[in-house]
């Protein structure tokens, strides 16, 4: 009797439904972050529009959680699922931290960049720039959501943001600008911490593109000592012939 095809296992399938919905939700995190960031970047947009923009940030709120949900029951391991995605899972349930949501479009977008055949550096150095400039952005636009009408707040117009946002990143800190609220000062936090991170990647990157350097230029020259002694070895050879054939008719 024949054996019957085996069926897919939930893992199988838990990866079948990420591959299928990653770039839908690709779209779904940039319309988050589009509705989010508008209502900041332009205070006088009209009531009606910003009350558009945040239905359109519950809506993607929502398919966000439908997700999550269906990829917990399709995890063969839902302990270990929830430990692995607690952010998404903060995120759902915590409406405070829905902003963070947009987090999750990078990461999508990490995930579709890694069916991309690039060589291992580019492929850091794409990350790497995307993730800077990402959260550049966005602690920029969340701090000037934060400060803006704080007392005695210095980050009031989006330019200021950016340039705060930029300095905090790169651990440069002019003190020129700085957050004065806790909100403020937790997504300031935050951007020093992936700052620093971003530089260890970058630095470690370099370093290890001068190792390979040096290890192939050394191979280089090991390969190249190795033909000259072989070379130097057949020219002893043949001046031995020589003097063989010489003595011979002498």
């Amino acid at each position: 009797m024949a054996a019957s095809p085996a069926t897919p296992t939930q893992d199988v399938r838990l990866r079948s439904w990420e591959r299928r919905t990653d770039p839908v939700l690709l779209g779904v995190g940039l319309l988050f972050l589009v509705s989010w960031a508008l209502p900041i970047v332009l205070p006088r947009l009209p009531g009606e529009a910003v009350a558009w923009l945040e239905l359109l940030q519950q809506v993607a709120w929502a398919l966000f959680a439908a997700d999550y949900v269906i990829r917990l029951c399709l995890a063969e391991r839902r302990g270990r699922f929830v430990v692995a995605h607690l952010p998404s899972l903060l995120v759902v349930l915590l409406p405070l931290l829905r902003p963070l949501a947009v987090l999750r479009s990078l990461l999508l977008l990490t995930a579709l960049m890694r069916r991309v055949t690039l060589p291992l550096r580019m492929r850091v150095t794409v990350y790497v720039s995307g993730w800077a400039c990402f959260l550049a952005l966005v602690g920029g636009i969340a701090v000037l959501d934060a400060e803006r009408d704080a007392p005695g707040a210095t980050i009031v117009t989006l330019a200021d943001a950016l340039w705060w946002s930029l300095t905090t990143m790169t651990t440069v800190g002019y003190g020129d600008l700085s957050p004065t609220t806790g909100q403020g000062r937790l997504i300031a936090a935050v951007l020093m911490l992936s700052g620093i991170a971003l530089l260890g990647v970058v630095t470690a990157s370099i370093a290890a593109w001068f190792v390979e350097r040096f290890q192939e230029s050394s191979a280089a020259e090991e390969r190249g000592q190795a033909d000259l002694r072989l070379v130097l070895e057949e020219l002893r050879t043949v001046r031995a012939r020589l003097d063989e054939l010489q003595a011979s008719r002498e």
